[in-house]
């Protein structure tokens, strides 16, 4: 779902537009979280690597990958854990994981385009062992499910620059991020709209940090900070708890029970 950058400063698609948003949540709608917007951008992608071979640009740089592949070596993630990459894009990310010897892994993307351009991309890097698959992470299908490690470079910020409700498709997110990873497993996420603080507001329902990873700092004004945001949250057992508890039970059925203990 995301469109590239050439650095970790540079990912100004989904640039952060605070101040004067008529929407309360921090951000003023664009047309960046839309579905049409990236169709449309993934559409003259797949025509460019058609015509010209080339695989387009990489959200947040070759170093946002390069610190992701480093967090799960140092962590000893095993080669076989199940890894899914929300809102794959040209799937360049999957190409990097696969290269580094992963085994088990999954690019979605609501665009069709995407996924078609990422196929093309996988089959002429000449590597079999990636799945893909069209998906709305928002209303996921029933069968995405049971991965140790979902990682995300730039599709939340996407969804946050919505027009249509964002605020109500961020929990939808949160939703859905509890459905598909497992319990103890991980989150890795890449932010140029949110900070620490609110990333961490907005994963506080089911999820806890675990680390924060280093990220390039800039200064300006005798001010200095991070351009973007690199968190690892890990899921709780909280998260399945309080979906029982949400679940409708049949009358009489108290929503506890011994599968907690």
């Amino acid at each position: 779902m995301s469109e590239g950058a050439d650095d970790d400063g540079g990912a100004g698609a989904a640039a952060r537009s605070r101040g004067g948003s008529p929407r309360g949540d921090g951000f003023a709608p664009s047309a960046l979280g839309t579905r049409e917007h990236w169709d449309a951008v993934y559409e003259r992608e797949l025509q460019t690597f058609q015509e010209y071979g080339d695989t387009g640009e990489i959200w947040f740089g070759e170093e946002s990958m390069t610190r992701l592949i480093r967090w799960m070596q140092k962590h000893k993630i095993p080669l076989d854990a199940s890894v899914l990459d929300i809102g794959t894009g040209n799937g360049v990310f999957l190409v990097e994981l696969a290269k580094f010897g992963f085994s088990d892994i999954t690019g979605i993307d609501y665009s069709p385009s995407a996924i078609q351009l990422s196929g093309n991309i996988i089959e002429k890097e000449g590597l079999s062992n990636i799945k893909l698959k069209v998906e709305d992470f928002l209303n996921p299908s029933t069968k995405l499910s049971g991965f140790h490690i979902c990682i995300d470079k730039g599709t939340f910020d996407a969804i946050s620059l919505n027009p249509d409700n964002a605020i109500e498709k961020r929990k939808q997110y949160v939703k859905s991020l509890s459905r598909v990873l497992k319990v103890k497993g991980f989150f890795l996420i890449t932010s140029c709209n949110w900070t620490k603080e609110e990333l961490l507001n907005e994963f506080s329902e089911g999820f806890e940090l675990f680390e924060e990873l280093r990220t390039p700092r800039f200064s300006f004004g005798g001010r200095s900070g991070n351009s973007v945001a690199a968190l690892v949250f890990q899921k709780t057992e909280l998260t399945t708890l309080v979906r029982f508890l949400e679940e409708p039970h049949p009358a009489g059925e108290q929503p506890m029970g011994s599968c907690f203990c």
